[in-house]
């Protein structure tokens, strides 16, 4: 996908969708590490594709909230 840096929200949830997909045999609960969270979309939509995989809890681990 193109870089997220220059995108609004918007902008930034349309151009992950489909973005991560999760295969095989995963884990109940899984963890996401992010170092920079701006809108927190790549995170959102990384859980989600591990939701659909199966996963059933997905907590996120971030570095830095950008406001």
């Amino acid at each position: 996908t193109p870089p997220q840096s220059a995108l609004d929200a918007a902008a930034r949830r349309r151009n992950l969708r489909q973005a991560f997909a999760a295969r095989g045999r995963l884990p109940a609960h899984v963890a996401l590490v992010d170092d920079v969270m701006t809108t927190g979309a790549t995170v959102q939509a990384a859980a989600r594709a591990l939701r659909r995989a199966g996963v059933v809890r997905v907590d996120a681990w971030v570095c830095a909230r950008v406001p």
